[in-house]
C-alpha cells in the first residue's frame, strides 16, 4: 500500500518563536518526527509541509523531502491541519503521485517513535477503520468537573456528585502527536476526526502538550526520563 508521512511544520509560532526547529534535548525538535517516520520503515515518502525556508532546510538535513512549499492559504493562523493535508495530497496528485495511506505527524512530537508509528499503521490496515488516533485517558474524571459561574463553583454534571471515580466511564483525549488515515476516507470526510476511528491508547508518561516554555521544560524532563 502506497503511503506518505506528512509532517506539518508551519513557521509562524507565536508563543514559542521558531518552535518547530528549536533545540530539544540536543537537536531540533522537528528532527524527532522525521527520524521516527524514516525509521518506521512503513512509509514510501516522508515529507515536511512548510512555508518556511529555514524549516525546509532543517527538514532536508534530517532526511525528509520538501518537494513544494505551502500556499499562502495554508500558511496563516487559521489554516487547519485538514486544510494542509488536503493541499499536500492534491499537490502530489498534480505531480502524478497518489497514496492510499497517510500519516500526519506533528513537528513537536518527540515522544513519537518508529515502533509506535509502525504499530499504528499495522493496526489500521488490519481494521475496517478510516483513521487511527492516539489518545490518553483523562487523569481526572471529566464527569466530576466544576465550573466557575458568577464567582461561585458549580458542578458541570451534578448527577455524578456522589459517584466514585472508579465507577465512572473513562474519557480520553487526543494526544496531538500523529494520525494515521486512509486517504480515500479522508477525502470523503474532509476531516480526520470524522468517520470510523480506531483508538491507540498511550500512557500519560509519553504525552505532553508543548504550547509554552514551561510545557517545553516538562517535555524535556519526561523525554530524558524515558531515554534513561
Amino acid at each position: 500500500m502506497n503511503s506518505v508521512a506528512i509532517i506539518t511544520a508551519r513557521g509562524g509560532s507565536k508563543r514559542i518563536p521558531r518552535k518547530n526547529i528549536k533545540e530539544f534535548c540536543g537537536k531540533p525538535i522537528l528532527a524527532y518526527s522525521i527520524e521516527a517516520a524514516l525509521q518506521a520503515g512503513v512509509f514510501h515518502k516522508v515529507m515536511v509541509s512548510t512555508e518556511d525556508e529555514e524549516i525546509a532546510d532543517t527538514a532536508r538535513r534530517y532526511g525528509a523531502e520538501v518537494p513544494f512549499l505551502r500556499s499562502e492559504n495554508t500558511s496563516g493562523d487559521f489554516a487547519t491541519t485538514n486544510d494542509v493535508l488536503l493541499e499536500v495530497l492534491e499537490e502530489y496528485e498534480k505531480r502524478g503521485q497518489s497514496f492510499e495511506l497517510g500519516c500526519c505527524i506533528y513537528p513537536t512530537a518527540p515522544f513519537v517513535t518508529a515502533r509506535k508509528l509502525a504499530d499504528a499503521v499495522e493496526q489500521l490496515l488490519y481494521s475496517d477503520a478510516d483513521t487511527l488516533i492516539p489518545v490518553v485517558r483523562f487523569s481526572y474524571p471529566p464527569q466530576r468537573a466544576m465550573l466557575v459561574r458568577d464567582g461561585r463553583l458549580v458542578f458541570g454534571h451534578p448527577e455524578f456528585l456522589d459517584s466514585r471515580s472508579q465507577d465512572l466511564e473513562p474519557h480520553y483525549h487526543d494526544v496531538g502527536q500523529f494520525y494515521v488515515f486512509r486517504t480515500e476516507a479522508f477525502r470523503r470526510n474532509r476531516k480526520l476526526m470524522l468517520g470510523n476511528i480506531l483508538p491507540l491508547v498511550v500512557p500519560e508518561t509519553e504525552v505532553q502538550d508543548i504550547d509554552t516554555l514551561t510545557d517545553w521544560e516538562i517535555a524535556e524532563i519526561k523525554y530524558r526520563r524515558l531515554a534513561r
